[in-house]
C-alpha cells in the first residue's frame, strides 16, 4: 500500500504540552485532526453564560475532558490492570471569546494557544481579513511583546525564565503558522513593509533561529517573483489553464466526441478539477470576500475561486457544443451524444466529483438542450413517462460496480441515471443530499460542487453581524464560518487521493471546443428543432430566459 504523504500542520498543541515548531504527519492524521476541529466543543461542551469585560465578551461553558490514567499499584495488586489505560474524564470551566476589538483579538491569540482554545488562532489566521488587514494585525502582535526577555509591567510580576521561554513558543508558533499556512499575506511590493518588520522583530528576539531564516527566505523568493513576472502569480490563479481557447492551431483532424471513452472522460475531468480545487485559498471562500467580487475595483479578487468557476463554465460548454454545434445530426444521432454524456456524468458521480457532474447536469438541462424534444424522445424510447417524474435519493447500485465490469448502458437506464442523478442537486431541504453524499468515505478522492460552500459562507455573512453592540468584532462569526471553510480544508486533502495520467489528445480536443454564448446556443437548438409558432411568441415574450446554470465569475 502506497504511503499516506506528510503535510505539515504548523505547531501543535497536544495534552497540554507545547510544540513550538511545525509537525509532520501523515495526511490521514490530518484528516482526523481537522475532523476533530470541527466537532470541537459540540457534544462535550454545556454554555453556562458570559463574563464582559472591557473590550471583551467572554463565553463560559463546562467543557468534560477526557484524561488517561495508568493502573494504579494498588490495582495492580489486585489484579485488575490491563493493557488499555482507564478513561476518567473531568469537568472544566473554559473561558473563549466572543467577541472584542482588535486589540482583545490579537492579544487573545496568545492566552488561547495556551490554554483551553485550542482552535483560536487557527480559526483567527484564516478569517481575520474579514475586519482587519495584515498591518494592522501584525503591528499589534509585535507591539505588544516588543523585547520578550524584558516582559513586565503590564505583564503583571517580572517573568520567570520558565515563563518567558513558554511565552516566546508560543510566538514562534503562532508567528510560524502564519508564515507557513498564510505567506501569501505578506506579498506587498515592492517594498515588503510588512515582511520586513517581521524580519526586523524575528532578528532581535529570535536571532539565528529558523523562523527568522523562513522568513528570510520567503523575502527571497518574493524578490525572484518581482523580478521575472511580478503579475504571474495573479494571472495563474485568475486565469484556468483548462479554460476553452480559440482554435489552436494544429492541422490534425480532430477526434470526435464519441471516439473517448467515458471512463477517461471523467478521469480526465476529475483531474483538472483536483487540480484547480486543491489551489482554492480557503479564505477566499468567506462570504465577506466573495460577495465583493463584481464591484469595482474588486476584478482580481479571489483568483483561486475564479479558476474554479472557469472550468466548470468550460464544461458545461463542452456539453452544450457537443450536442449543438453539428445541426447536421439525427436525432437518434444526437441522442447518442446526449446519452454519452450521461455516462460520463455516471462516472464523475462514482469519482466524487461533484462539480464535472454538476457542469454537465447543468448542461443537459439548459433550455437549449432540454428543448430538444425529438433528441430526448431517443434517449428515452422506453421511458417517455417518466421524463416529467422525478425520484426522491439516488440509487447507489446504478454506479457501484467498478469500471471493468460496467456496460453500456441501454437507453432506459441512461434516462433512469440522468433524473437520479439530477436529484443529487435537487434544492430541496437545502441540498440535503449532495451535503450527505459529500461527507462518506471522505478520504476516498472527492471534489465538492463549491458553489454549495460559497452560498452557504454568502448567506451566513449576511445573516451574522459583523460587529455587536459596542462595536466589538463579532468572532463568533468567525468560528461558524471556519465550520464550512474546516470542510473544503479537508476535501482538499481527500483530492490527493486522485492518481490520474494526464490524456494530451483529450486535453487537445477539449481546450478546441467551440464555445457558444448563450444566444448562439439557443440559435443552434432552434435550427435543430425550429419553434413552433405559439411556442415562438410564448420564448419572445419571455425573451429567451433560458434555464442553463452557469456560474458567474
Amino acid at each position: 500500500m502506497k504511503p499516506s504523504p506528510l503535510v505539515s500542520l504548523g505547531p501543535l498543541k497536544y495534552l497540554g504540552r507545547l510544540w513550538p515548531h511545525p509537525v509532520l504527519v501523515s495526511e490521514r492524521a490530518c484528516s482526523e485532526l481537522l475532523r476533530a476541529a470541527l466537532i470541537d466543543g459540540r457534544n462535550s461542551t454545556q454554555e453556562i453564560g458570559e463574563e464582559v469585560e472591557e473590550g471583551a465578551i467572554y463565553t463560559i461553558t463546562l467543557r468534560k475532558v477526557q484524561m488517561h490514567h495508568t493502573a494504579t499499584k494498588g490495582q495492580r495488586w489486585l489484579g485488575v490492570e490491563s493493557d488499555a489505560p482507564l478513561s476518567l474524564y473531568e469537568t472544566c470551566k473554559v473561558r473563549t471569546i466572543k467577541a472584542g476589538t482588535l486589540d482583545k483579538l490579537v492579544e487573545y491569540m496568545v492566552s488561547a494557544f495556551r490554554g483551553n482554545d485550542s482552535t483560536y488562532v487557527t480559526i483567527f489566521l484564516c478569517t481575520y481579513r474579514s475586519f482587519a488587514t495584515t498591518k494592522q494585525v501584525l503591528d499589534l502582535l509585535l507591539n505588544r511583546y516588543a523585547k520578550l526577555q524584558h516582559l513586565s509591567g503590564a505583564e503583571g510580576p517580572r517573568l520567570t525564565h520558565d515563563d518567558r521561554t513558554e511565552l516566546k513558543n508560543t510566538i514562534s508558533s503562532i508567528l510560524g503558522a502564519w508564515l507557513d499556512q498564510y505567506s501569501e499575506d505578506f506579498w506587498k511590493p515592492p517594498e515588503y513593509s510588512c515582511l520586513r518588520r517581521l524580519i526586523a522583530y524575528l532578528h532581535l528576539n529570535f536571532p539565528g533561529s529558523d523562523l527568522e531564516r523562513r522568513a528570510c527566505n520567503l523575502l527571497a523568493q518574493f524578490h525572484r517573483r518581482q523580478v521575472h513576472d511580478p503579475e504571474q502569480e495573479v494571472l495563474e490563479h485568475a486565469s484556468c489553464p483548462f479554460a476553452m481557447l480559440e482554435e489552436n492551431g494544429f492541422e490534425e483532424e480532430r477526434p470526435d466526441f464519441l471516439a473517448f471513452d467515458p471512463t477517461l472522460v471523467a478521469e480526465q475531468f476529475t483531474l483538472m478539477d483536483a487540480e484547480l480545487f486543491k489551489k482554492v485559498v480557503p479564505y477566499h471562500c468567506l462570504g465577506s470576500i466573495w460577495s465583493q467580487r463584481d464591484k469595482k475595483g474588486k476584478e482580481h479578487l479571489a483568483p483561486t475561486i475564479r479558476a474554479t468557476v472557469t472550468q466548470f463554465n468550460s464544461v458545461t460548454n463542452c456539453v452544450i457544443a457537443t450536442c449543438l454545434v453539428d445541426r447536421a445530426l439525427k436525432p437518434a444521432q444526437r441522442a447518442k451524444v446526449v446519452e454519452r454524456w450521461i455516462e460520463v456524468a455516471r462516472e464523475c458521480r462514482i469519482l466524487k466529483n461533484f462539480s464535472s457532474l454538476r457542469a454537465i447536469l447543468s448542461a443537459l438541462q439548459c433550455n437549449s438542450v432540454h428543448r430538444l424534444k425529438r433528441t430526448w424522445d431517443e434517449v428515452s424510447r422506453w421511458a417517455v413517462a417518466g421524463r416529467t417524474g422525478r425520484r426522491r435519493g439516488f440509487a447507489p447500485r446504478a454506479v457501484a460496480s467498478p469500471s471493468h465490469c460496467r456496460s453500456r448502458l441501454s437507453r432506459r437506464e441512461n434516462f433512469r441515471i440522468f433524473h437520479e442523478l439530477s436529484e443529487i442537486f435537487s434544492d430541496e431541504n437545502n441540498h440535503s443530499l449532495s451535503r450527505e453524499l459529500l461527507i462518506k468515505s471522505v478520504m476516498q478522492g472527492t471534489i465538492p460542487y463549491l458553489g454549495t460552500f460559497l452560498t452557504d459562507l454568502v448567506m451566513m455573512d449576511t445573516a451574522m453581524k459583523d460587529h455587536l453592540d459596542g462595536g466589538l468584532i463579532n468572532f463568533e462569526k468567525r468560528r461558524k464560518e471556519f465550520e464550512v471553510i474546516a470542510q473544503i480544508k479537508l476535501l482538499q486533502l481527500a483530492c490527493n487521493n486522485y492518481n490520474f495520467k494526464r490524456d494530451a489528445r483529450f486535453r487537445d480536443w477539449f481546450s478546441a471546443v467551440e464555445k457558444l454564448s448563450e444566444a448562439e446556443s439557443y440559435s443552434h437548438s432552434c435550427e435543430i428543432e425550429p419553434l413552433s409558432e405559439s411556442a415562438s411568441n410564448t420564448l419572445k415574450a419571455k425573451k429567451n430566459t433560458g434555464i442553463i446554470k452557469r456560474w458567474s465569475e
